[in-house]
């Protein structure tokens, strides 16, 4: 099941440069996961320094 960003994204892009397979971008300001490309792995959860990175 892929990841999600949820509410309270500060746009940091923390979480997109630990993405080994790209699927997350910058969607005017904050994050978003692209369901269809995330490999559920959750590297980008332990990078968000607000903790909003849950499975879906």
């Amino acid at each position: 099941m892929a990841f999600v960003i949820g509410d309270g994204c500060i746009g940091c892009g923390s979480c997109a440069g630990t993405c080994p397979v790209g699927a997350i971008s910058d969607n005017g300001g904050v994050y978003v996961i692209d369901a269809n490309t995330c490999i559920s792995c959750g590297a980008c959860a332990g990078t968000c320094p607000m903790g909003v990175i849950s499975e879906a």
